[in-house]
């Protein structure tokens, strides 16, 4: 439970040793289904690796807001962040990963001004990231109706909720990743992403045979490039 209200909770999966990294993964679904417990199957190969895990809820749409939902993962992040001896695992190797929302939510964290929202966290909390089939323009979901019924954007907040249009807040390391067999507007939002994110992102990797909704598994195949690039980008946090 990293905060007060009932949907703040997290899942921890802990790494034989004391001191590994820890991949934090936001879940996807528009930021308005799915729960953190459909993805534990991500955990295993990574933790068979030294790496620990943590799976973060949030409050979804239309109950929540994205920018309260924003808010959580800060939150989730920071508590992380607190608690890590307790949890066991190195609190100056957080790297965050996540799938469509999650990869929008993925780069908000890296995003963050870390001191603004909590001074005695440190600016650089989170030290690489990992966003695969990010949604990083929200402009185009104002003219979405089957989503954003429950999102109820505008287009200025879709604008300042938009990671394309900020920068990174450090300098670390991100990686994108699509499906290969997914549509045109999720590869140009990574696309436009990368260039706008330039000094961040270091590699961006078109999964073969993957869709939007297959594309996720891949960062649980040990044989899988993204798992590779995923084990990488850890390793050097």
């Amino acid at each position: 439970q990293y905060g007060s209200l009932s949907v703040e909770r997290l899942d921890i999966f802990h790494a034989h040793q004391h001191d590994a990294p820890l991949l934090v993964f936001i879940h996807g679904g528009y930021w308005r289904s799915l729960d953190k417990s459909d993805f534990s199957w991500i955990a295993p190969p990574l933790l068979q690796h030294g790496v620990a895990v943590a799976l973060t809820n949030y409050g979804l749409a239309p109950q929540t807001s994205i920018e309260d939902i924003v808010r959580q993962q800060l939150k989730a992040l920071g508590w992380l962040y607190r608690n890590a001896q307790q949890l066991r695992f190195n609190p100056d190797r957080i790297v965050v990963a996540g799938h469509s929302a999650g990869g929008h939510l993925t780069a908000m964290m890296m995003a963050a001004l870390w001191q603004q929202f909590d001074s005695t966290l440190p600016s650089g909390l989170v030290k690489a990231g990992l966003a695969i089939s990010g949604v990083f323009d929200l402009r185009p979901l104002v003219r979405a109706p089957f989503v954003n019924a429950d999102l109820k954007l505008d287009v200025k907040r879709a604008r300042a909720l938009s990671p394309i249009n900020m920068s990174s807040a450090t300098s670390a390391p991100l990686i994108t990743a699509v499906g290969a067999a997914e549509s045109s507007e999720f590869k140009r939002q990574s696309s436009e992403f990368g260039a706008a994110w330039s000094n961040n992102v270091v590699r961006h990797l078109e999964l073969p045979h993957s869709n939007h909704l297959t594309v996720c598994d891949e960062l649980a195949n040990p044989a899988s490039p993204l798992f590779d690039a995923a084990l990488e980008l850890i390793r050097r946090a």
